[in-house]
């Protein structure tokens, strides 16, 4: 499968930033990828008012985005919010496209390093694996790649690829963590992982606001065996990978941590 990583940089507009994700979407599908994941927040950054943007999952922006998946072919996986109890919302990966119409919604909250996501976002419970191309592809998003359980029950539902859309605060260490973490949950769950994330506002120019985590770049893709295979760097790009379902199966019969585990 032929995986692409958009690496954007999100406004607050969501009608230009989907005007970001067709352009992409465009140039994805024109070098061949079958699927197109999209950061976290792609709607909408953080540290402005996502309740005022959210829609159901039905709504003119996930629609429009379903249009975009069509019109070139692909599956695209891109960061929205949905209404949630409590008057906060759901953040969403909304997965359209090839037949799918399905969303995940993250499960671990960013209560962290001074941030706290929760006062305005509502958990998820449920994990989610689709098919794309004969393989099967789980979603977990941004602070959810700290936990290691989440990583290793996709696996066990079948997830040969996680995809991990982020919006990842910047900070000491923080990139660092951020590609360590994700050779980590590669190795976890010997499954691929393409985390796609926010660019660095810095890199277009654009202003940080306050403690909302607003990406720092470095999307990357890992295998299953820890290697990094590729990786760009802080500005918005478009990285294209092929994935291959055979060194999913290799690496599990090489090293069998799934079946191996005791807990």
């Amino acid at each position: 499968m032929r995986v692409a990583l958009a690496q954007i940089h999100s406004g607050e507009n969501p009608s230009a930033n989907l005007e970001v994700v067709a352009s992409f979407t465009a140039e994805a599908a024109q070098r061949g990828a079958e699927l197109v994941v999209f950061p976290e927040a792609t709607m909408r950054c953080f540290g402005r008012s996502l309740v005022e943007v959210a829609e159901p999952l039905s709504g003119p922006w996930s629609v429009a985005l379903a249009e975009i998946a069509e019109r070139h072919g692909l599956v695209v996986a891109a960061g929205i919010f949905t209404p949630a109890d409590g008057g906060r919302v759901a953040n969403t990966i909304r997965v359209v496209g090839g037949g799918l119409d399905t969303a995940y919604d993250k499960i671990h909250l960013f209560d962290a390093f001074g941030f706290r996501e929760s006062d305005t976002v509502a958990p998820g419970t449920t994990p989610v694996v689709v098919q794309v191309s004969g393989m099967g592809v789980g979603f977990a998003t941004c602070y959810d790649l700290r936990f290691p359980g989440l990583f290793t029950v996709l696996a066990g539902l079948g997830a040969e690829v996680i995809c991990v859309p982020a919006s990842w605060g910047a900070g000491p260490g923080k990139l660092t963590q951020w590609r360590l973490l994700a050779q980590a949950r590669a190795l976890d769950s010997t499954c691929f992982l393409a985390a796609a994330g926010q660019a660095d506002p810095a890199s277009v120019g654009a202003a940080t606001r306050g403690r909302a985590p607003t990406g720092v770049g470095h999307s990357l893709v890992v295998a299953p065996i820890g290697d990094v295979i590729a990786e760009l760097g802080a500005a918005p790009d478009l990285l294209v990978v092929d994935l291959e379902p055979a060194l999913v199966a290799n690496t599990r019969e090489t090293l069998p941590v799934l079946a191996n585990r005791r807990f």
